[in-house]
């Protein structure tokens, strides 16, 4: 078995990608369509691929990655009805138990897989173990926003349905960290999901966190803007919100609904009469331009903070853009050591952040 700090074919072990091919809605050929897109744009980057061998290698060399990927056989599959306490129990063979235990093993730094959240986050906890300090990891996701960067970044996004105070300045700490490394921001700014922006509404843990949060914004290098509304989730006033994993995972799912249903009325209106459909095709360059900036499958990838290890799940029912796009936000937080900077700075090691793009050496 390969030990922490070996290479495979040379490369940095950091640097390598464990990623489950099975367990996602669309099944293994959606995931190595994703990862052949991504590896037309980062060729030579080392993975490690989990799976029923049976089905990937016809796969594999359908896109012609046989030799540029590491296959690991794997029989079994945690599906998306499984129960994370059976997961836990009975996933030693499955591929996503195979794709954890090679970055627990050293073989490989991030872990991407396209299936059961639950499942993930309980085998990942069991595993990988939790940053000394975290009681509850998060789950950090990306949300479409008026700022300069295009998205803010929201967590808990439903790792975990409760959170008390001293979660949601952890939450703040992790979200802050994470922000640098997605945006390159100098001085994020963080806000708390609330009822309201005044001080006296909330209940009685968010007036201890709002406390917390601000406290620690000095060394932790960020602003705290205070109370935000839901309004401010796509909005400009703050670059990460944080809340609990219940309010957080019932915003996204709505804000979800509410972009297909615009989406399907818009497409439903321009079609509606030849004048219409005249007008959307001369409009199609500003369509295709709003289309870009709110597409969902560029941002694909929620990040598990809180663990030693980087672990990203894709939506389950991304196409192979989505998947391409979770790969590329895996390579991107291997390169940087970015779990390896969140848990120095959690446990006090570095006094506050560079401000710069981090590379390796540099605190997140």
């Amino acid at each position: 078995m390969t030990q922490t700090g070996t290479t495979l074919n040379g490369t940095d072990a950091s640097r390598v990608l464990s990623i489950d091919a099975m367990g996602g809605d669309n099944g293994p050929a959606t995931v190595v369509a994703g990862l052949a897109l991504f590896l037309k744009k980062k060729p030579g980057t080392q993975v490690i691929l989990h799976g029923r061998a049976a089905e990937l290698t016809p796969l594999l060399d359908r896109h012609g990655l046989t030799d540029k990927v590491t296959l690991r056989d794997a029989t079994d599959v945690v599906t998306m009805h499984d129960k994370p306490s059976l997961v836990v129990r009975q996933g030693k063979a499955t591929s996503m138990w195979s794709a954890i235990d090679a970055v627990r093993n050293g073989e490989a730094g991030v872990v991407v897989s396209c299936g059961n959240t639950g499942g993930l986050m309980a085998m990942s906890m069991l595993r990988l173990r939790k940053v000394d300090g975290v009681n509850r990891p998060a789950i950090a996701c990306l949300w479409p926003s008026r700022n300069p960067q295009g998205f803010n970044v929201m967590l808990d996004a439903g790792a975990d349905i409760r959170a008390d105070q001293d979660d949601l300045l952890i939450y703040a700490l992790m979200g802050t960290s994470y922000a640098r490394n997605a945006f390159d921001l100098k001085r994020p700014r963080v806000g708390l999901l609330n009822v309201g922006t005044e001080e006296h509404k909330g209940r009685a843990e968010l007036k201890v966190a709002h406390e917390l949060i601000g406290s620690a914004a000095t060394k932790g290098d960020f602003e705290y803007v205070g109370f935000v509304e839901g309004g401010d989730l796509p909005g400009d006033v703050c670059d990460v919100i944080v809340t609990d994993g219940f309010t957080g995972n019932v915003a996204l799912k709505t804000g979800e609904g509410i972009a297909n249903l615009i989406s399907g009325l818009l497409r439903a209106s321009l079609r509606r009469t030849p004048l219409s459909m005249l007008g959307a095709l001369m409009a199609r360059g500003a369509l295709n331009a709003l289309k870009k900036r709110v597409d969902p499958r560029r941002v694909n990838g929620g990040v598990f903070l809180g663990l030693s290890k980087t672990v990203i799940k894709s939506h389950g029912s991304a196409d192979a853009t989505g998947v391409a796009a979770a790969i590329s936000l895996a390579h991107r937080l291997a390169d940087q050591g970015f779990s390896e900077k969140l848990a120095a700075r959690l446990a006090g090691a570095l006094p506050h952040d560079t401000g710069t793009a981090p590379t390796r050496g540099e605190p997140a």
